[in-house]
């Protein structure tokens, strides 16, 4: 493949890189207090804080990943965006005020306040795991296809993103962060913009040809319903990604991301007024739906230009790019460049390479196309300013993680446990370490990724899914329900990651079976899948967020009703409502 990446290129990436660092300095005085630090005096505008949440939500990940899902299949997963209306308008409602009106910075001093102290740790402990495991796949998925497309080294790319994004963060606070979140966003959809109009007209026949040959082959469903009623009987399908249940898929996540995610907390108290906070969160929230329509739609066109006649025979390129990541990821590199090509050693390599390609189906290789177009057909410039971009969309979840982390170490644990009457300053030198430490975490975990597999990397996520599920479950409980107090609310978590752990229990049987044949490993998801027979989950992975969070809010209900009529009342007293 003939990638290209010009001086033009280089000189379009470095002003974004010192654009990004000056805004750190620019704001350092005023980031010289916990206030500041952690919530920018509750002074920014809405407009600033909304361009923030969107770009915290629109990760490395999503940038490459959404045009790679419609690609290799259809719109269905559009239907995620839809949801993000009704969970917004939930939240204006109700989370935002609430959060709004309590003065605290901890997104979980609300879950202390309602069911106790381990509540608070519970939800904020895997908080602070997920964001370290989330900043180092951010930087790990963002890195291995420029890597491995430009021949960069991945290593590098990796530090000077972490270091870069530690640096601003640490010496800016949240002021930094949420106005380089506003300047990357402006990157992320000029970048995804002007891309989809070269792509398009890049087609021949253009938009109108790619509308045409899209809607032959049934790009842009949005997949079956999933429920109905026949012959008088009420039908629901849970076992697929229908529309239906990536709604609701959607709508729960949704819920969590903006009723208990810090992340999204922050941004809500740093705006300057409650008027301000209502903008910034549907500016924010409403903003990702159309901009991710336009990346489904890039997906939809990269299908179209890559079995076109002229540009078929690429896809063979994206595939060898899609093998060589793999080996990668299982340790095999390729030879160093003195090797002479006609050697063994670079023969064995150029076997495995072939060999792993014709495995490849579209859906294998559907993240990668997007990456091999910048490389290959963007004009210069274009290139540099979309490898910003995916830059851009990665250092403003990085950064976020990291401000919010620093955040909860200092309010949930140092200021909490360790130094209640703690000084203005030593919150400030706490945050500061949090800020450092959590960045050389983040970046380390990355690093790490670089020798594990992506298997390891999916059963991390599910365990950190059946721990951490429990936490929107256990906050809507304490927001709904005035009775449920302790007892009912560590009976509804118990049974909930019980419900979520039986539901991801799937997961954990496919991963073992991935393990090498003939291992203890794969031995083990052999007799689990056996032993699972007739009682292994129905329901799609999408809806494990779904039941997990409606198991507890009911079994939490249910407990707070048997307590309470199990209790002695003084005569004269009255029932509760």
């Amino acid at each position: 493949m003939n990638s290209h990446f010009t001086q033009l290129d280089w000189a379009v990436l470095l002003a974004y890189f010192a654009a990004t660092m000056s805004i750190g300095f620019y704001f350092w005085r005023r980031s010289r207090s916990t206030e500041g630090f952690t919530v920018a005096g509750r002074s920014l505008p809405g407009w600033v804080c909304g361009l923030s949440i969107f770009a915290t939500y629109l990760s490395s990940i999503s940038y490459l990943a959404l045009p790679g899902k419609s690609f290799a299949d259809n719109w269905n997963p559009f239907v995620f965006s839809l949801s993000i209306p009704i969970a917004t308008w939930i939240a204006v409602r109700w989370f935002l005020p609430y959060y709004r009106a309590s003065g605290e910075v901890s997104a979980y001093a609300l879950l202390e306040h309602r069911f106790g102290v381990w509540a608070r740790l519970y939800a904020s402990v895997f908080y602070l795991l997920t964001q370290i495991a989330r900043m180092g796949v951010v930087m790990y998925l963002m890195a291995l296809p420029l890597a491995v497309i430009f021949g960069w080294d991945i290593r590098l790319i990796i530090l000077v993103t972490g270091v870069s994004v530690t640096i601003y963060s640490f010496v800016g606070g949240i002021i930094a962060v949420i106005w380089a979140d506003a300047i990357q966003a402006l990157v992320l959809m000029a970048g995804a913009v002007i891309c989809l109009g070269v792509m398009m007209f890049g087609v021949e026949g253009g938009p109108a040809e790619v509308v045409r040959v899209a809607a032959a082959q049934g790009k842009f469903s949005l997949g079956e319903f999933g429920a109905g009623v026949e012959q008088g009987t009420v039908w629901f399908n849970g076992a697929n990604a229908t529309f239906l249940v990536v709604l609701l898929y959607g709508l729960f996540i949704n819920l969590q991301n903006f009723g208990i995610d810090q992340s999204y907390i922050q941004r809500y108290i740093a705006s300057r007024s409650d008027r301000e906070a209502r903008k910034s969160l549907w500016l924010g929230a409403v903003l990702y739906v159309p901009v991710s329509a336009v990346f489904f739609l890039i997906g939809t066109t990269l299908f179209v230009f890559y079995h076109s006649d002229q540009h078929e025979h690429e896809l063979a390129e994206v595939k060898a790019l899609v093998a060589r990541q793999r080996l990668m990821q299982e340790g095999v590199y390729p030879p160093q460049s003195d090797v002479p090509l006609e050697s063994s050693l670079a023969a064995d390599y150029q076997q495995q390479l072939d060999d792993r390609a014709a495995t490849l189906n579209e859906t294998a290789i559907g993240d990668r196309v997007f990456p091999h177009f910048i490389a290959k057909h963007l004009p210069p410039g274009l290139t540099g300013l979309l490898i910003a971009a995916v830059f851009a969309a990665a250092m403003s979840t990085v950064s976020t993680s990291l401000n919010s982390s620093a955040t909860l170490l200092m309010t949930d644990y140092y200021r909490r446990f360790f130094n209640r009457q703690a000084r203005e300053r030593q919150c400030l030198l706490a945050l500061y370490a949090s800020t450092f430490v959590w960045g050389a975490l983040g970046t380390g975990m990355a690093l790490l990724l670089v020798k594990l597999t992506e298997s390891a990397l999916d059963i991390w996520w599910t365990l950190s899914g059946i721990f951490g599920g429990g936490m929107c479950g256990l906050f809507l409980l304490g927001m709904m329900s005035r009775r449920a107090k302790n007892p009912a609310a560590v009976a509804g978590v118990i049974v909930g990651v019980l419900v979520i752990f039986w539901m991801s229990f799937p997961k954990l049987i496919d991963f073992l079976l991935a393990q090498a044949a003939g291992g203890v490993a794969h031995g083990w998801g052999l007799a689990l899948r056996q032993s699972a027979t007739g009682w292994r989950s129905p329901f799609h992975a999408f809806m494990v967020p779904v039941v997990g969070t409606l198991a507890i809010l009911l079994v939490g209900v249910l407990s707070s009703r048997f307590h309470r009529g199990n209790q002695r009342r003084p005569e004269g007293d009255l029932p509760d409502a």
